[in-house]
């Protein structure tokens, strides 16, 4: 482990082009998991009041992100868990996935050869529709109470981001098996390409379609083959048992932007690095490897000398967090003000 970091030990921007290495990599990024909304007591969006552009002194509110290929439901364990210890929670859908999600017409019939070119409107998104997306929410809830904003996976990325474009409206900020990238690792892409990830699974075979044309990453969760189905059950969370797995496989969305992985995301230590932060390592991660969460850490802990991380360590958990998700709901309960 990183030294210097307070751990407790947990059992129970713009369109760019990527490379196709890059995108491959990629896949690297997560694949989250599925289940149900935001959790009881949370706050919808659509129905909070208008944010004032101040903290306000209510209860805390959670904000969770999700990684790729996933959504809100992704967060159900952790938010129920969290709204049963008497927070608010708010498990974000980012745009074009969860409710709003876009599923090709080709993948319903899995016609695999129409698949392959069907274009995607997700291509169209870049991490700055993340980040906007987010920070609206951060807007309305803050004007509530102290916000504790969370993400998993790629989910970093829009954590960073926000918490550089509105600082003083959090109180908290977390990463859970994230990225979070550097001036020497500046994207999601060239955080997968490190060469501490080295040893992350990336199930090339399920990848639909050439990326570069169709601007996404597709997969096809709904895939009868046995080899890619091992491989990414081992990616995801290889100590599930069979059924587990699939069910999570089901809440798997078929296009990521490749746009989004190529997103800058380094905050600066006048804004980003005044926020508290907490990093969630899981020590059988196959997608994003714990000596690259190691490695993560390090280096924004170096830019910010008098503000490292405090490490919660979850040595057996494989990407998508343990099975009782009771461990991480505490962690993150302890985040509150």
């Amino acid at each position: 482990m990183t030294k210097n970091h307070r751990t407790t030990d947990h059992q129970d921007d713009g369109r760019a082009t990527t490379p196709r290495r890059g995108v491959l990599r990629g896949l690297g990024l997560t694949l989250g998991g599925v289940a149900l909304g935001a959790g009881a007591g949370a706050a919808p969006a659509a129905a909070a009041g208008r944010g004032s552009g101040r903290p306000g002194t209510g209860p805390c509110t959670y904000v969770l992100v999700h990684g790729t290929h996933s959504a809100g439901a992704y967060w159900q364990p952790v938010a129920q868990e969290l709204v049963l210890r008497g927070h608010r929670v708010v498990a974000v859908d980012l745009p074009l996935h969860g409710s709003q999600a876009f599923v090709p017409e080709s993948y319903q019939r899995q016609d695999l050869e129409a698949l392959a070119t069907e274009p995607s409107p997700v291509a169209a998104l870049s991490l700055d529709d993340y980040e906007r997306h987010v920070t609206g929410v951060v807007r309305r809830v803050a004007a509530h109470g102290p916000v504790v904003l969370v993400g998993h996976s790629l989910g970093g990325a829009t954590v960073t981001r926000v918490g550089e474009a509105v600082p003083e409206l959090l109180h908290h900020i977390c990463y859970m098996a994230a990225f979070c990238p550097s001036p020497v690792l500046p994207t999601p892409d060239a955080c997968t390409a490190a060469p501490e990830n080295a040893d992350a699974l990336i199930p090339l075979g399920q990848i639909v379609g050439d990326p570069e044309q169709l601007g996404v990453m597709r997969l096809n969760p709904r895939t009868g083959d046995t080899k890619d189905l091992q491989a990414l059950h081992e990616m995801m969370c290889a100590d599930y048992p069979d059924s587990v797995f699939r069910q999570r496989l089901g809440g798997i969305q078929t296009d990521e932007s490749t746009t989004v992985y190529a997103g800058r995301a380094v905050g600066t230590p006048e804004s980003w690095g005044r926020l508290p932060r907490t990093y969630l390592r899981f020590g059988r991660d196959r997608t994003i490897a714990t000596k690259l969460q190691d490695r993560m850490i390090a280096e924004a802990d170096a830019r910010t000398p008098r503000n490292h991380f405090t490490v919660h360590d979850f040595p057996d958990a494989s990407h998508l967090g343990p099975l009782d998700r009771a461990p991480v709901a505490r962690a993150l309960a302890e985040l509150a003000p």
